[in-house]
């Protein structure tokens, strides 16, 4: 950086809350954030940087695998970093080492507990004296005339932070707020990462190292806290050197940080339950809603990206009173007005956990049934698929999106998310479970039969929508409307006499075209053996020798190409 002043290290001792201010001048009081501050050296608070030059300063700084954390909010206030400063880390102007690494940290899932450790600590504060500031002490007189820089670093109190995030993946039967900081016993479940402004020998990774760690840190500022780095410090303004320096005109006020940040906390929770939506089993087996997540996360990324762009293009000129505070209320404002504002992203995101929901409920519910992809289906072998026809239709809004990011702007087509899903239609779903359970029932009836597969997938059919059964039989084109037969309705005593008894079967109600023939056992109660005969339909069939005054348990079953329909079982005296 460019050093102002000729400076000889005069140094005093202060707390961590002085603030230096002298009569007729105001100094700025900023967080370090692990950049590389000397006293003398130069300061743009328009862009919130330090301005390069010939010096150059090393120092050591741990940093691990990023992981997530709280709020935005509470990891500003950890670094005691205050609205000014963190519009410019929102929109990327400020880039941080060492201890503010925390605050890149976020969470890949909401699925995680965690707590967090700060440690904190200070050594020496240094200042530069009013001799020291005199106009006959500067180095860069230039530096009035280029325009480079607004503030000049006079006061550094020098220390040091570290963080210890303790994290763990949790089910969701276990009680996350429980974990997050109380369950004491549990800690040595814990993974540990750690951010700080030390060079460590050893990087903790459980619970256990992070107190061996902790405990060493005091040792490692040093005996005289040689090892320390600037934690906080203190700008002057140029023009209370040179009336003609570069200033600070106006500041971002704290509503408009709370809405930029308030806007990128919801793209942070979205990505969040994108994450969590993606890792799931039932995701992963159906690509279609795989790649629709994975796009709603990359436009929404995309999205991010350009807004903090536009922050860090427009906060420096309006500090610098280029523009007007105007121009960040109408980036805000665009972004409400978008299909990316937060209501839609939300409600988008609700509806396919929802959809989710529905397709982990039905294929938990055909526990012996294994979902596949179309193209893995033998058409060879028969085959009863249970498909789910609506996960890979279009989806208007998902088209708004990405239709917005090309154009640069809303082209007046409509952006509401789609108010009829698929799975929200009475008639779809009322449909859908009773499918669902003829193919369960169906399934189930022929769990030992070698000669057919049941299996689920999905398939973009518009035909049929939400869901059908598909029965491949031997050729490349499946019988698209399938109806799996259930049990017969029941079975009635026509007439009887001493031995014999004669049925009268009533069709099943479903899938009765398919039938070919009827299998009817029965056997008296106490009897291991059961005697069968079949059926061609469903007319009267006689059982014969039967003894008297006994009871007899029948079962019937109706019998198609495909297998067996469910039992119906009946019992008569």
């Amino acid at each position: 950086p460019i050093t102002l002043f000729d400076v000889y290290g005069k140094t005093a001792q202060f707390s961590i809350h002085r603030v230096v201010t002298g009569a007729h001048i105001h100094l700025l009081q900023i967080a370090a954030l692990g950049r590389p501050f000397t006293l003398g050296m130069l300061y743009d608070c328009r862009e919130d940087t330090v301005v390069p030059g010939n010096l150059v300063q090393n120092k050591a700084n741990s940093q691990f695998e990023i992981i997530t954390s709280e709020s935005i909010e509470d990891k500003s206030s950890a670094l005691n970093v205050d609205a000014s400063l963190k519009a410019s880390l929102l929109s990327g102007l400020v880039h941080v080492d060492g201890s503010a690494n925390y605050l890149n940290d976020q969470k890949t899932s909401k699925n995680q507990a965690r707590v967090t450790l700060n440690y904190n600590a200070t050594t020496k504060f240094e200042e530069l004296t009013m001799k020291h500031l005199g106009r006959g002490n500067v180095k860069h007189p230039d530096v009035f005339e280029k325009d480079i820089a607004t503030h000049v670093v006079t006061g550094i109190l020098y220390g040091a932070q570290a963080f210890f995030v303790f994290d763990r993946e949790i089910s969701k039967s276990e009680n996350k707020q429980a974990m997050d900081g109380n369950d004491k016993s549990d800690f040595d479940k814990f993974s540990c990462k750690f951010y700080g402004d030390f060079n460590l020998n050893k990087s903790p990774v459980s619970f256990t190292d992070a107190v061996e760690v902790y405990q060493s840190l005091p040792k490692l500022l040093g005996a005289n806290g040689e090892n320390a780095v600037p934690v906080k410090v203190w700008l002057l303004p140029l023009t209370t050197l040179d009336p003609s320096a570069a200033k600070l005109v106006c500041e971002i006020s704290v509503r408009l940080v709370k809405e930029a940040q308030s806007v990128l906390e919801d793209f942070y929770e979205l990505e969040l339950r994108c994450n969590d939506a993606l890792k799931t089993k039932t995701v992963q087996a159906f690509p279609q809603i795989v790649k629709k997540i994975k796009s709603f996360k990359d436009f929404c990324t995309e999205f991010k990206l350009e807004f903090q762009r536009l922050l860090a293009k427009k906060i420096p000129v309006i500090r610098g009173g280029g523009e007007e505070e105007t121009e960040l209320i109408d980036i805000l404002k665009k972004r409400t007005s978008s299909p990316f504002n937060s209501s839609n992203l939300s409600n988008w995101m609700e509806y396919k956990e929802r959809e989710i929901g529905i397709l982990k409920s039905y294929t938990k519910m055909m526990k012996n049934t294994t979902v596949v992809q179309p193209k893995d289906i033998l058409k060879t072998e028969k085959t009863v698929c249970f498909v789910f026809t609506s996960l890979g239709a279009k989806e208007p809004y998902l088209e708004s999106l990405e239709k917005y990011l090309k154009q640069g702007q809303d082209s007046g087509a409509s952006h509401e998310l789609e108010k009829e899903q698929w799975y929200l239609s009475r008639d779809v779903d009322n449909a859908m479970r009773l499918k669902a359970k003829l193919f369960n029932d169906f399934a189930e009836a022929n769990k030992e039969n070698k000669n057919v597969k049941f299996l689920i997938m999905a398939l973009t059919d518009e035909n049929h929508k939400g869901t059908c059964i598909y029965l491949y039989e031997g050729g490349s084109f499946p019988n698209e409307n399938f109806e799996p037969t259930s049990k017969p309705e029941k079975i009635a005593v026509s007439d009887i006499d001493y031995n014999t008894a004669i049925l009268k079967i009533s069709p099943p109600t479903f899938g009765a075209t398919n039938i070919t023939s009827y299998c009817v056992e029965f056997k008296a109660d106490g009897e291991e053996e059961w005697h069968q005969i079949s059926a061609s339909g469903p007319d009267e069939v006689t059982l014969k020798d039967l003894d008297p005054n006994t009871e007899y348990r029948v079962r019937c079953r109706a019998v198609t190409s495909v297998g067996f329909s469910p039992v119906y079982e009946w019992k008569h005296q």
